[in-house]
């Protein structure tokens, strides 16, 4: 028999725990320029029939990207690892820029109540880091703590939470703040082969920021309550951004059968997350799934026996920006809080995937 737990009550194994971190506020932003699969299968001028399926059976409508310039005739061309990189800080730190400082409003602070600054990145290597950038951008306060997390992948959004949920309950009533900024057009390669093809069609340029705070309860959002971590060791090479010598700069792998060495392990994670809990599957009332790629999210959803409502977020934040790796969750988050169909009681579980290969969850509860 299914054990019922009231909205209003508390679950003993959180109970006690008056440091427990919340959501105070989330933020988003992307590049300058979107594109549909179609106007972007005609700017790169593909033609194998193979290639344009891969685009336009790929759940998206849309993707806000950084194409190459032109070249003398019209085209574009792969753009060289230091252009790259260029590329890379530029959007990352506008994007990210603007993200924080949505999120701060959606919090109801400034930038001189941060801090604590952590960044995620995955689409290029800068040092100082992206937080360090940022802080100067925007004049933060240059006391602020910060701390990067660079190369975990997809999933390291979660991996970023879970330090700063770790920070939030050691200074009480302080401001901290996730923030993924992805310019996965740095990222890009132009090679006309079927391993990037899959990787072209599916990325796009996204920043995200969620505030946290711990010790005050009158912050509405929900409190994190538990993190489950997994690596599919034997799947290790199966997601990677590595360097391609033939083409002399780094480029993404994506393994195809990626989607399925997901969703076989998503069960182990989820039953981790809820050991001990007393919940089973059926109490979460919200899913917030990172937006890997339609056949990654079919996978999951058959897995864990979620409905197509339970992933709405996920595949509309899929459908119009396509994959935005770190932060996609967040894009999720952003629409659920707009939604406002949340109850106090209700509880929800973020999930991401990655390199590794690498499944995270957190379980909330509002």
């Amino acid at each position: 028999m299914t054990a019922i737990v009231e909205p209003a009550e508390e679950l003993s194994v959180f109970r006690g725990l008056t440091e427990i971190t919340r959501f105070a506020g989330v933020g988003t932003a992307v590049s300058a320029s979107s594109y549909s699969q179609v106007e972007l299968l005609e700017i790169l001028d593909v033609e194998d029939p193979k290639i344009r399926s891969v685009f336009l059976n790929s759940a998206i409508d849309r993707r806000f990207l950084t194409l190459p310039p032109e070249d003398p005739d019209g085209g574009r061309v792969s753009e060289p690892q230091g252009d790259l990189l260029d590329k890379h800080k530029k959007i990352a730190v506008d994007m990210g820029c603007r993200a924080l400082e949505a999120c701060l409003k959606s919090a109801g602070a400034t930038l001189s109540d941060l801090r604590h600054l952590c960044c995620v990145t995955s689409t290029g290597f800068l040092t100082p880091g992206l937080s360090a950038l940022i802080i100067r951008e925007l004049g933060i306060d240059p006391h602020c703590s910060r701390s990067d997390i660079v190369g975990m992948g997809c999933n390291a959004g979660l991996n970023a939470l879970n330090v700063v949920a770790g920070w939030s309950a050691a200074h009480p009533g302080e401001l901290g703040v996730v923030l993924c900024s992805e310019a996965c057009s740095a990222a890009y390669a132009l090679d006309g082969t079927m391993r990037t093809a899959v990787v072209n069609s599916l990325f796009g340029d996204g920043s995200a920021a969620l505030a946290v705070v711990s010790g005050d309860g009158r912050v509405p959002g929900p409190r994190v309550l538990k993190f489950a971590s997994y690596i599919i060791t034997d799947a290790v090479e199966a997601m990677r951004y590595d360097w391609d010598r033939d083409q002399d700069r780094f480029s993404f792998f994506l393994d195809p059968q990626i989607p399925y060495v997901v969703g076989a392990h998503a069960e182990i994670v989820i039953d981790r997350l809820l050991a001990g809990t007393g919940l089973r599957r059926s109490d979460i009332g919200h899913w917030l799934v990172h937006s890997g790629g339609k056949k990654v999210i079919d996978a999951v959803v058959v897995n864990l026996g979620l409905s197509r409502y339970d992933v709405r977020h996920t595949t509309g934040v899929l459908r119009d920006y396509g994959n935005l790796s770190s932060g996609s969750f967040l894009f999720s988050y952003e629409r659920l809080a707009d939604e406002e169909v949340a109850n106090p009681g209700d509880y929800g579980v973020l999930m991401t995937m990655g390199p590794g290969s690498t499944i995270e969850m957190a379980l909330i509860q509002w």
